[in-house]
């Protein structure tokens, strides 16, 4: 009786020996396996469990061979036992594959560099700094997903040329190059006791045809020169598996693989190399492949992989290796639907459990369905089915589903064309095209055709690269029939080429536009409300992203998270100025541009959106202080500074918008003897971050001139010369400014500050006849200074609009804050009339009204300029609104 069948063997091991022939056949040719895998059959395999069998320290090259080889065996079938059994889940296979790889390869290295040293001493750069052999996993090693049989991709680079330091002198190539064949065949060769892991380098710069190690220069010349798009994809997967210098090798291959900006010319790249592998697998007549053919394991890695180089230059946590994870992460994300993040991880698993039953049964690296039935009934039990058509059925569900879900991401929605191609093929024939554009609902169908044919004559069009060109030309129909269905069809195709125009030569934008036509159907709903978003999203085009998740332009903000997430990205790239600037940028306007969508749905109201707006500058002014003050070489403590910046105007009134600048003030509270110096230097600091323009654009336009002595005065003030200046010598109209005044970011104790000297200011007794003529000089000065010589109505500054109601609202402050301190708080303007009203110091009646016409005002302030236009209206329809504030003008200043 042979060993396999006596009784003693386990139950679990005798259970997985009708579904894998290679365990039979090891249990019968290598005695001690038996008792191996019965001892440990109750847990995963580690490295330790692994060092502990193979006794490193007592290996010599020969030796080492046959140990690894021994190892391979017991990890395999111990891994085909457990899972078979159920017992081990798909990440413990991969896992405990992917950490005895890493284990087997550190092993062979270790010995045969200690080899090559003995012979040749250590690999040496100019300068005696020690080199090492950096071996970068790719592929599913790389990501730590290694199945059961497979082989493993790697490439071999170090850091520096030079040269050994012992008797026999080689270059660090030769050296490298010597140990890395040495590793291959350590691990390759067959002997006796079989193969380690087949190894393949063709991933490797230049492939077969390359040097066999690469240094880190010739690495990064390769990128930069010769790098293609499929090397992206491969490289997504790479992880360094030794040596200690990995991040230097990170910051090469980093920039190469992920780009600065969104990428969605990835698509067409990826779409292009899936097409490749599927004529292979046609050409070889292996449809049942199910990593390669349709519905199968790579083409899940294709979405995910994609999306990862589309956006992970932007964001880094999609830098990540295993599949499923990138998957969750695009689910919270809202790239991808949760729902079909689930099918395919449904899929994926099923896929790759299937992938190593078929592995178990002769250890060969195939995906493959057997042909023969026997096989077929093995893996169909082996896999919780009675039978092969079983199995067959839901192989067929899951790959249907990963078909449909892959074709969402990848399908070409320009491979039938469009019905009204002709309208920009014929652009230059206007008269051919007016009658198209009669069909399609445009009012000025011959002023529409001469905008298209003005676009395409364009030098800037003309010069585009083909490639380019040609996912413009795929665009334009689509742009003009998603413009007909506006109700202003004309100016939203003329919005609509104007940004086209403006971003025609980046081709990823073209290329998400054209891939994703709900993104285009919102551009165009966008463009068509407002004339400013179409300028806005032509000067940040990235915002285009924002387009293709709804959750995200629809859900409310959440301010505190969105600073604590700012400012951990920032301090994750300290200290790249550069970059914190530019990320703090593309996170302002991605906000902004939010809540422009919501804005524009009717979601928001004028006073809601100035709120968030407000609250937006507040976020990224606290996040801006400890960036800068960390950028001051010479400052007098590490800790946070006692400096805060206080805001005037919109946003001291929380008034915000879209386009306001900010009317700052810079405050500090600190005894050092260089403090003065120091946050004079912050505050410029601050206000260049702020108002500098970098590529992604401005964070705000400032304001510095109400510092006390205006442009005259120090850009920071202590708190102590402030409250001095406001008390002493400051003019009326600057106290009026301090009704909106407010602590907008930095050190509270230093806000409180503030706010106790603003109560002070403004609850000091006054004479009403002199401020009343103090108010109407001021006020007389700014009218003369704005007059307005249309038949329109100037919503701000003509009399009656909202500079009087402000002016109304700040004497009454400054005249009774004396009396009634409920009147000193930054409430905003129509609390406080309503306020006044209440303690009678106006009619109830009349304070209402005034309120509501600087409501109805300040609305359709901001519905002209969303479309860019002047803040005049026509006067008679707001008469009856103008009206309530003239007398409460007259009733309060001109009694």
């Amino acid at each position: 009786m042979s060993l396999i069948e006596q009784a003693e063997l386990p139950e679990k091991i005798r259970a997985a020996l009708p579904f894998s022939r290679y365990l039979k056949q090891m249990l019968q040719s290598r005695t001690w396996l038996a008792g191996q895998l019965a001892s440990h059959l109750d847990a995963p395999l580690d490295t330790a469990a692994m060092a502990a069998f193979v006794d490193p320290p007592s290996l010599d090259r020969d030796s080492m061979r046959a140990a690894l080889r021994r190892l391979r065996t017991w990890v395999l079938c111990h891994l085909a036992v457990r899972d078979l059994a159920g017992d081990a889940d798909l990440a413990e296979v991969t896992e405990t594959m992917s950490a005895f790889a890493d284990y087997a390869v550190r092993v062979a290295h270790d010995i045969e560099r200690e080899a090559l040293v003995q012979r040749h001493g250590l690999p040496l750069a100019p300068g005696a700094w020690e080199q090492e052999l950096l071996i970068v996993g790719m592929g599913k090693l790389g990501g730590r997903e290694l199945n059961v049989s497979s082989d493993i991709d790697l490439i071999f680079v170090y850091p520096d040329d030079g040269d050994t330091g012992g008797g026999k002198v080689i270059s660090n190539f030769e050296f490298f190059e010597r140990l890395g064949k040495r590793i291959i065949q350590a691990l390759a060769d067959i002997t006796e006791h079989g193969q380690v892991f087949r190894v393949d380098m063709r991933l490797r710069p230049n492939g077969d045809s390359g040097p066999l190690v690469c240094s880190f220069d010739m690495l990064e010349n390769y990128f930069i020169a010769q790098g293609r798009e499929w090397e992206r994809y491969a490289w997504i997967k790479a992880r360094v598996m030794l040596g200690k210098r990995f991040e230097q090798l990170n910051a090469i291959t980093r920039p190469f693989v992920f780009r600065k900006y969104l990428d969605f010319g990835a698509i067409n790249a990826m779409r292009d190399l899936h097409a490749q592998i599927r004529r292979e697998v046609a050409r070889k007549e292996r449809a049942n492949n199910i990593k390669l053919g349709p519905g199968g394991i790579r083409e899940i890695e294709f979405i995910a992989q994609v999306f990862q180089l589309i956006r992970g230059g932007r964001e880094e946590q999609l830098q990540i290796k295993p599949t499923q994870k990138v998957l969750d992460l695009l689910a919270g994300q809202g790239v991808l639907d949760p729902n079909v993040v689930t099918s395919l991880k449904q899929a994926y698993v099923f896929l790759r459990r299937l992938e190593h039953r078929l592995q178990y049964l002769d250890d060969a690296q195939t995906h493959d369905l057997p042909v023969q039935p026997d096989d077929q009934a093995l893996i169909a039990r082996a896999m919780g089915f009675d039978d092969y058509d079983a199995l067959l059925a839901e192989l067929d569900r899951h790959r249907a589903k990963v078909t449909q879900h892959f074709s969402m991401v990848f399908g070409d929605p320009d491979e039938d064309g469009h019905d009204l191609d002709a309208v920009w093929l014929e652009a230059d024939d206007i008269p051919t095209i007016v009658p198209l554009l009669e069909k399609l609902n445009y009012a000025e169908p011959e002023t529409s055709a001469r905008r298209l044919q003005s676009l395409h004559r364009g030098t800037r069009y003309q010069q585009l690269p083909p490639k380019i060109k040609s996912r413009f030309d795929a665009l334009v129909p689509r742009v003009v029939d998603a413009a007909a269905e506006a109700s202003n069809a004309d100016d939203t195709l003329s919005r609509c080429l104007d940004l086209l125009d403006a971003i025609g030569g980046r081709g990823a934008y073209l290329a998400m536009l054209q891939q994703y036509p709900q993104a285009l159907n919102k551009v165009a709903e966008l463009v068509s409300a407002s004339r400013w978003a179409a300028q806005y999203l032509a000067r940040h085009p990235i915002l285009l992203d924002e387009l293709l998740d709804a959750r995200q332009l629809e859900s409310q903000p959440d301010w505190p998270a969105f600073a604590t997430d700012l400012r951990q990205q920032c301090d994750n790239i300290e200290p790249d100025m550069e970059r914190q600037m530019d990320l703090m940028r593309e996170q302002h306007h991605t906000q902004a541009f939010r809540l422009l969508t919501q804005d524009l749905a009717g979601v928001l109201t004028v006073e809601a959106l100035s709120d968030h707006l407000s609250a937006l500058a507040d976020v990224l002014l606290d996040i801006t202080i400890p960036l800068c003050w960390r950028k001051i070489r010479r400052r007098h403590h590490e800790e946070a500074p006692a400096f805060a910046i206080v805001s005037y105007g919109k946003l001291g009134g929380k008034e915000l918008g879209y386009a306001s600048d900010l009317d700052i003030v810079f405050l500090y509270d600190d005894p050092h003897p260089e403090a003065a110096e120091h946050y004079s230097r912050l505050a410029q600091r601050i206000n260049t971050w702020l108002s500098s323009q970098t590529a992604a654009g401005q964070l705000f336009e400032t304001d510095l001139r109400l510092r006390p002595n205006g442009d005259s005065g120090l850009l920071a003030c202590s708190v102590d010369a402030f409250r001095k200046y406001q008390l002493e010598s400051a003019w009326r109209w600057e106290h009026q400014a301090l009704t909106r005044a407010r602590f907008s970011a930095g050190d509270p104790r230093v806000g409180e500050a503030f706010e106790a000297i603003r109560i002070d200011v403004l609850r000091q007794a006054r004479d009403h006849d002199t401020l009343r003529a103090e108010v109407i000089a001021m006020r007389k000065k700014m009218r003369e200074a704005h007059s307005n010589k249309s038949a329109l109505f100037n919503l701000k500054h003509d009399r009656g609009g909202l500079v009087d109601v402000e002016f109304i609202v700040q004497y009454l402050v400054l005249a009774h804050a004396h009396q009634h301190p409920e009147l000193a708080g930054n409430l905003g303007n129509i609390a406080l009339l309503r306020i006044a009203g209440e303690l009678g110091l106006i009619p109830p009646e009349l304070a209402q009204r005034s309120g509501d016409t600087y409501r109805e005002f300040r609305r359709l302030q901001h519905r002209q300029r969303l479309n860019g236009l002047r803040v005049e209206v026509p006067a008679e329809p707001i008469s009856a609104h103008r009206e309530a504030v003239s007398q409460l003008w007259s009733l309060v200043l001109e009694p």
